[in-house]
């Protein structure tokens, strides 16, 4: 599997939590590829593509046959991907941290084990039973997406720490971080980072009944796993598709949608 990009440009089509769900998933791409140019566009998920949600596996690998299929796809990693890579050693976290007992405990994971037909906390099944293309997916996720004008991250950013050092730390993704903030914290979704930060920052991690859009700030998970329409914003145009189809663009002609499908 290609390694997914960490610096885009150009028009983008960002995706809200997704959580296993395929339906929700499969109607939003529908509505997106009849937007005008939507080949030339940026698709960027932003992070937490398992658990809570009825088909983490179903997701998964839609989500890999479409970075197969379309290069100019990428994402973010989000705090229940982290745990879960943590959990089946997919990346090198310290002991410390204990992200199975966590993953186990505190995130609705279930609905992945069962998805995989693996029994609930034996990582040791679950793993076995993952294609490799899942495992490489969520061990090299990026921990945030450079734009010229956005920033994508799963979280947000600390508003009192210096824009340079919180980028470099997302960069390099530092496993040894106990709960990394930008991917866990939820206080970071009300607040619009600090002050030198030059970006646009886009993140999902909480629930919100809307899409927010603010001067330096947008959230859009409107689901958070627990059902209900997933969103999208296209940029530059700050425009809002769901897929449920609120607020859907103007359609370009029809166009074939077997492009995507995976069964």
């Amino acid at each position: 599997m290609q390694q997914l990009a960490a610096r885009i440009d150009g028009p983008v089509a960002v995706i809200g939590d997704l959580h296993g769900q395929v339906e929700q998933l499969v109607a939003l791409l529908d509505r997106l590829h009849e937007t005008p140019d939507f080949e030339n566009r940026w698709l960027v998920f932003i992070g937490d593509f398992v658990d809570r949600g009825p088909d983490p596996k179903g997701g998964l690998d839609l989500v890999t046959e479409l970075i197969r299929r379309r290069p100019n796809t990428t994402a973010v990693c989000g705090n229940h991907d982290l745990a879960m890579a943590a959990a089946l050693g997919l990346v090198p976290t310290p002991d410390y941290s204990n992200w199975g007992e966590r993953w186990l405990g505190h995130y609705d994971s279930q609905t992945t084990f069962d998805s995989y037909g693996a029994s609930f906390g034996d990582f040791d099944e679950l793993r076995a039973r993952m294609p490799e293309q899942h495992r490489q997916f969520l061990a090299t996720l990026p921990w945030c997406v450079e734009h010229p004008q956005l920033l994508f991250v799963h979280a947000g950013l600390d508003p009192n720490t210096p824009f340079d050092i919180q980028i470099r730390i997302l960069r390099e993704k530092d496993f040894t971080l106990n709960r990394p903030q930008w991917l866990c914290a939820k206080s970071l979704v009300r607040v619009d980072g600090p002050s030198d930060c030059p970006f646009t920052v886009v993140s999902g991690h909480v629930r919100v009944p809307q899409v927010e859009m603010r001067r330096r700030r947008i959230l859009l998970d409107t689901t958070g796993g627990l059902g209900g329409p997933l969103s999208c914003v296209l940029w530059p145009e700050k425009q809002v598709i769901t897929s449920d189809g609120e607020h859907v663009a103007p359609s370009a002609s029809p166009r074939s949608r077997s492009w995507w499908k995976v069964w």
